[in-house]
């Protein structure tokens, strides 16, 4: 893996952990508990996805060190 795709994974991998906590705390109050158990699930797997991205990232890049 290059370096270039490495940072672009880690870079993906925050941008997607910010997007989604900001989208966490800016979920307005009035709705069901369904839609704040769903989008709590969305949020959850996203950001676990955004950490496997980082994680890829720096891995790649270690490797790329070497």
């Amino acid at each position: 893996m290059t370096r270039r795709v490495s940072i672009f994974l880690v870079a993906l991998g925050v941008f997607t952990i910010f997007e989604w906590i900001n989208l966490g705390f800016n979920l307005a109050d009035g709705h069901e508990t369904s839609f704040y158990v769903i989008h709590g699930v969305l949020i959850a797997v996203n950001i676990i996805l955004g950490l496997a991205l980082g994680a890829v990232g720096v891995r790649g890049w270690m490797k790329g060190r070497a």
